[in-house]
């Protein structure tokens, strides 16, 4: 019988691995059509990227116009959601492979407090959808001025009776 030593970063690397690839499968996995034929999930993919002034949401939306996307803020929380259709005919096309997905998709991303939801800006350039979201303002602390002498601790700006 050999001795191997227990390496705990090993066990993490193993656990890890065995949660990707049941997370791939579930996700990968086509799934059967209505019609007998396997569709793939579509998830687009998306970049959130900051800049000084703004958020900037990038998403890759091949095949889709403006009138397919729908841009819906709701409780500091941006949805984009859609659907691209699949484009073969009905009349039995002879596929060899089939890997571009269809369908509906839903992506949401929760906005920090104070964005000013009127300013937020949304344009469709070549199957790129890039939403620009302005950035709150920070809040400045205010400062309260102490006063010594006969009006100790009054606040600056307060009336005092006199």
């Amino acid at each position: 019988m050999a001795l191997v030593r227990w390496e705990p970063a090993r066990e993490i690397t193993s656990l890890q691995s065995e949660m990707n690839r049941l997370f791939n499968t579930f996700f990968d996995t086509p799934t059967t059509g209505g019609n007998g034929g396997s569709v793939r999930r579509w998830v687009p993919s998306m970049d959130l990227v900051e800049t000084d002034e703004h958020f900037v949401l990038r998403a890759d939306l091949p095949g889709l116009s403006e009138e397919d996307v729908s841009i819906e803020l709701e409780d500091n929380v941006l949805t984009v959601s859609g659907e691209r259709k699949a484009q073969h005919e009905e009349k039995k096309e002879g596929f060899y492979r089939m890997e571009r997905s269809f369908g509906q998709f839903r992506r949401s991303l929760t906005l920090p407090d104070g964005v000013d939801a009127d300013a937020i800006a949304a344009t469709f350039d070549r199957g790129v959808l890039e939403v620009r979201i302005p950035k709150p303002e920070e809040r400045k602390p205010r400062t309260v001025a102490i006063k010594v002498g006969d009006r100790a601790g009054a606040i600056e700006g307060s009336e005092t009776a006199s």
